[in-house]
């Protein structure tokens, strides 16, 4: 399929891997001695299902380590915005509405989808645009979309606020946890037990921000990173970019994402975003507890479609259980077969935190991929045939 099978290609997938080693030799001789492994981090949930999906992991020479990020928004959402979102949903007049990523996502009091075993009108809709329609049927009703996503979805959400204010439209509401990308990787790079080498910037993200947010990963941490696509020799081919960043001692921001991807972003998401949000002083994210201005609320002027101002949201602080290690992998201290739950108590049946449930996530990536234990002679992940006989 054109524009598909160009960027999966066997015979190119092999020159790469060969330029990667080729830089990774290039990286000793300067060093005069075995280099340790290269830490990686793709920051995107995309990335890592590529990486598990087409076995990249293992073209790569044990001289990288691909370090797993926060991964998607449903994974970095703490569990007491998931309690909020079953306490606004219990009002009998309300109709909740949210993408299925968020639906099984465990809270203290259960996920959304118990609550709607229990009674709630709760929805799964594909776009915000679904549940403005929602209100437009409903007049009776208070709609409430629950806003989340990095800056890729933002201007989805600001636009559909934009047209519920057009149509005079006040019984539709955002339940606002938007996030953003910048603080989130600066949270990252502040963790004192990573000593990361590079980056793989979220492609979708740039897509609406740019290359220039990520700037201060160069200018603050002295880092490489590299805005990538999704198919696998995007990932390849941003990882030899950044190898030969490394070889070369230059330090940018680059793009490899360019056929989609334009370096000053998209001028009107970005103006619907500024319009309509504001950036929240401190947002609590999982695993990394509260961040300065890591997420947006709807400005003052936009309080009609505010559902925090329409409801009493306790916005309770919540920890993940004991048993649970979502936020060590979340910042890619540790793999997930590394929990003591992964595999056992935790499983995309039975999830105990985000990461297990999110189509994104990395617990989900390596459980459905059919990662299990790591591979005792090389370091790596195991592969284990999850293929049902028959």
């Amino acid at each position: 399929m054109k524009y598909v099978d160009e960027f999966r290609n066997p015979d190119v997938v092999e020159g790469i891997v060969d330029a990667i080693n080729a830089q990774l030799d290039l990286i000793e001789q300067q060093r005069g001695k075995p280099m340790r492994p290269l830490q990686l981090m793709e920051f995107c949930g995309g990335h890592t299902h590529t990486l598990f999906k087409y076995g990249i992991e293992n073209l790569l020479s044990d001289r990288i380590e691909m370090v797993h990020g926060p991964g998607c928004p449903v994974c970095v959402l703490p569990m007491g915005r998931v309690d909020d979102c079953v306490e606004i949903a219990a009002n009998p007049d309300v109709i909740f509405t949210t993408f299925g990523d968020a639906m099984r996502v465990p809270g203290l009091n259960g996920s959304l989808l118990d609550a709607k075993a229990r009674g709630s009108d709760i929805r799964m809709v594909y776009s915000p645009l679904d549940a403005l329609e929602l209100a437009r049927q409903y007049p009776d009703k208070e709609v409430v979309f629950f806003a989340l996503g990095f800056e890729t979805t933002m201007p989805s959400t600001a636009l559909t606020v934009l047209q519920a204010e057009k149509e005079g439209l006040t019984n539709f509401s955002l339940f606002c946890n938007h996030i953003t990308t910048a603080p989130t990787i600066d949270a990252i790079l502040n963790e004192p037990d990573l000593n990361l080498d590079g980056f793989l910037a979220p492609g979708h993200v740039s897509m609406v921000i740019g290359k220039d947010p990520f700037d201060f990963v160069v200018d603050q941490y002295q880092k490489s990173i590299v805005i990538t696509g999704f198919e696998p020799l995007d990932i390849l081919q941003s990882i030899l970019m950044l190898v030969t960043q490394i070889a070369e001692k230059r330090c940018e921001v680059e793009n490899q994402y360019r056929r989609v991807v334009e370096d000053k972003g998209n001028d009107p998401g970005l103006a619907a975003i500024q319009r309509v949000y504001d950036t929240h002083p401190v947002t609590e994210l999982r695993g990394f507890g509260e961040i300065g201005d890591a997420g947006v609320r709807l400005r003052p002027e936009y309080a009609a479609w505010d559902a925090e101002q329409k409801f009493v949201v306790s916005r309770q602080s919540s920890n993940d259980p004991d048993t649970c290690q979502c936020g060590d992998v979340l910042k890619g201290l540790i793999r997930p077969w590394q929990c003591q739950m992964y595999g056992k108590s935790c499983t995309p049946q039975t999830p105990l935190g985000a990461l297990m449930v999110s189509t994104e996530g990395a617990c989900s990536a390596y459980y459905n991929h059919g990662f299990r234990a790591p591979d005792k002679g090389q370091g790596r992940i195991a592969v284990v045939d999850t293929t049902p006989s028959v």
